[in-house]
């Protein structure tokens, strides 16, 4: 099992996730255009060259997907029951296409489950950097996890 059940997780750990990934343009573009999101700022490169940035900015959402599935193999790879929320979501700097983006996790909390005995909750902060290590992403996300078989 890749991911890890909720005993492996310590408060206060940090995981420095192995996988990195380039962002290309079919990745903004389709993801932008599969949600329906039509903001210029991520479609249309001549809207976008007269913007602040000079080029389209790839959308955060995207962004916050890559950074949460970037940690999946390290933390809750079939150890997860789901995913319970995402809390302070922060994008400190754009993501342009061609950037490449790593990922750490904190463990920040954990607990476990007032009703499901076999299961407790793990509270994840993920820290996603582009090549320049400059934070591009940050999130709080709560996971219930399965507890190692007995």
């Amino acid at each position: 099992m890749a991911g890890r059940y909720y005993e492996g997780f310590e408060v206060g750990e940090t995981i420095k996730h192995d996988v990195r990934r380039t962002v290309t343009e079919t990745d903004n573009v389709l993801f932008t255009t599969l949600t329906m999101n039509t903001a210029a700022i991520h479609l249309d490169h001549d809207y976008s060259s007269k913007t602040e940035f000079g080029k389209p900015l790839v959308n955060s959402i995207f962004t916050l997907g890559l950074v949460v599935g970037l940690s999946v193999a390290d933390t809750t790879h079939g150890t997860t029951v789901g995913n319970l929320g995402w809390e302070e979501v922060k994008f400190p700097k754009p993501v342009f296409t061609g950037d490449t983006i790593r990922v750490e996790t904190e463990v920040a909390d954990k607990r476990e489950s007032k009703s499901r005995p076999t299961q407790g909750i793990v509270t994840f902060i993920h820290r996603g950097f582009n090549q320049r290590g400059e934070l591009v992403c940050e999130c709080r996300r709560l996971a219930l996890m399965m507890k190692a078989p007995a």
